[in-house]
């Protein structure tokens, strides 16, 4: 039986707690599915085709054998239906610190209760990614600041571009 993990998330941009994480999942599971969720009320810094260029680009960094193991797709609902309808029996979750955790837990309890057959297994960060939030980043790029040891290469190149002056 395939293991399939689901691995949601915003990714704008892609940083290295995000790989970072991508790796433990790929440890875990035999295929992986990078899910970008598209939310209405959101209004992404990179468009959806630009964030999933950026996952394409790191996933082709990782060599050809783990880049077999790892898909992209998109979502608009529920992670837990978004998973269940992609045949996941994981959710794959981040976690940096305590403030993680305790709303990880939260959703985590209601996603069970909702399909219990999905599990939600959380990868803490490494200590060099914990730190880092797609947020700040955005942040410092916006400012002019090097993000270079925040995010893969072609992710801080697609910034550099973005913030022009």
């Amino acid at each position: 039986m395939t293991r399939t993990a689901y691995y949601p998330g915003t990714f704008d941009p892609v940083t290295n707690g995000h790989v970072d994480i991508l790796r433990g999942a790929l440890a875990l599971a035999d295929r992986v599915i990078v899910a970008i969720g598209v939310h209405p009320s959101k209004s992404p810094l990179f468009t959806l085709a630009e964030r999933q260029a950026m996952i394409g680009e790191v996933v082709a960094a990782f060599g050809s054998g783990e880049a077999k193991r790892l898909e992209t797709a998109t979502f608009d609902g529920l992670v837990v239906d978004a998973a269940r309808k992609a045949g996941a029996t994981i959710i794959v979750r981040g976690l940096r610190d305590a403030a993680d955790f305790d709303y990880e837990m939260q959703m985590a309890g209601m996603n069970g209760a909702m399909a219990p057959e999905v599990q939600t297994v959380f990868l803490p960060a490494s200590p060099a990614s914990r730190h880092i939030t797609a947020t700040l980043v955005r942040q410092i790029a916006a400012l002019g600041g090097d993000v270079t040891p925040f995010v893969p290469r072609a992710v801080a190149k697609r910034l550099r571009t973005k913030f022009a002056r």
